[in-house]
């Protein structure tokens, strides 16, 4: 069956282009007018060379799926101004389907557009499509539509999206550095083991030098590098697997998550960025209208940390037997005692919602303060660290040359 691109008048007079596969354009027209639909043009679908390389190449395509969160928060800003000014939703989607940059979600939006035509909300269709429109997103967007601002709402989300992605980029931003040298020196070390050192071997196998243990050391690894490199690869393959099967359950998740708020430097920076998540997401949701409970269980299955997700669900339990929020964030090791306190002064107060978002907000800029000394000092350290890793390979290679002049005589 062929592509065809339609435009077509509605029961309200208002244009409507998409496109349907049919073996012929009288197919299309028939659809059309099941449709209710006034067909003006049927036209065979021209595909344009950017979009027929995501539409043909199945590589390119799995790419593409991964709709950016730009693209999410274009879109959601677009809608809400759209639904503003009075648009209803169905024609406000009909115009973003030809606003956007990904022709995947394009396919989303389309997709969407049908499904509220056939009688279904603008929460039910996003929450078709969970790796586009997560939980949280759906939920907001469903207190939105009860309460009828569904545009504060979207703006609300947008917002949030913006926070969140900034706040990602800044630690990710962080990060890039030391991964980048760590990766450097790997590679360096790399090197030394299999070029290098083989040739100094030679040279102390010739001289019958005795070799010190740190030089005994470099040699064996040079061997296994060498010598055992399938073994070598298959290591790496089997712990890179073992890691993804433990974090896949509950509990190897709990173990890695925790490690990793304890890491020396980045662990701090971690556990703030996660309380900033947390309190960020559920003041959001709370400001939007959707229940407390409800908007607890997002907050535990949108946390991206298994340690906020078990606080999360003791909090929860504590809610449903009528206890307070505060107490059970206090047993957590990750909320320091100054967010529990003022939790609790927003329960006592009734605005736990602000309080939670002033929490978020004091969080986000000790992020930023610690993001920025850090990398104005983490250059020098790690220059330091690769040097020393570099001089001690160097002191054990040139340890055998001091017997030198002894074997000479």
């Amino acid at each position: 069956m062929a592509e065809y691109s339609y435009e077509a008048l509605d029961r309200g007079g208002k244009t409507v282009k998409g496109t349907i596969s049919a073996p012929n354009e009288d197919v299309i027209v028939e659809k059309l007018h099941n449709m209710g639909y006034y067909p003006l043009k049927v036209v065979p679908h021209k595909i344009k060379a950017s979009e027929f390389d995501l539409l043909t190449l199945p590589i390119i395509r799995t790419i593409a799926h991964r709709i950016k969160t730009k693209h999410v928060m274009t879109f959601t800003r677009q809608l809400a101004t759209l639904i503003d000014a009075g648009l209803p939703i169905l024609r406000s989607l009909n115009i973003l389907t030809e606003q956007v940059e990904s022709v995947i979600f394009k396919e989303k939006i389309q997709q969407m557009a049908k499904d509220i035509e056939q009688g279904s909300t603008l929460s039910d269709a996003m929450s078709k499509h969970p790796k586009v429109f997560d939980k949280l997103y759906v939920n907001m967007v469903r207190a939105g539509e009860i309460g009828g601002v569904l545009e504060a709402v979207l703006n609300k989300v947008a917002e949030f999206l913006e926070k969140r992605e900034a706040l990602k980029s800044k630690v990710k931003s962080a990060m890039m550095y030391p991964v980048v040298v760590m990766f450097v020196a790997v590679g360096i070390v790399g090197f030394i083991l299999w070029k290098i050192i083989p040739k100094f071997i030679d040279i102390f196998e010739q001289l019958g030098a005795e070799l010190p243990g740190p030089t005994l050391i470099l040699v064996h690894c040079s061997d296994v590098l060498r010598k055992r490199t399938h073994l070598v690869v298959i290591g790496v393959v089997l712990l890179v697997i073992i890691y993804k099967q433990i974090n896949k359950t509950s509990q190897g998740k709990y173990i890695f998550d925790r490690a990793k708020l304890k890491i020396p430097v980045f662990g701090p920076i971690l556990r703030k960025v996660a309380i900033v998540r947390f309190a960020g997401t559920l003041a959001t949701l709370i400001t939007s209208g959707v229940p407390i409970l409800q908007a607890l269980d997002i907050v535990r299955d949108t946390s991206g940390n298994e340690v906020i997700s078990r606080a999360m669900t003791k909090v929860y339990d504590s809610i449903k037997e009528g206890d307070t929020i505060h107490e059970p964030l206090g047993e957590c090791e990750v909320f320091p005692p100054l967010v529990v306190h003022m939790v609790a002064v927003g329960e006592e107060t009734g605005a736990i919602d602000q309080m939670l978002q002033k929490v978020a907000e004091a969080y986000e800029r000790e992020v930023d303060d610690t993001v920025d000394a850090l990398t104005s000092i983490i250059e020098p350290v790690l220059i330091v660290i690769l040097g020393v890793i570099i001089g001690a390979i160097v002191i054990a290679l040139y340890l055998p040359l001091f017997t030198i002049p002894k074997l000479i005589k």
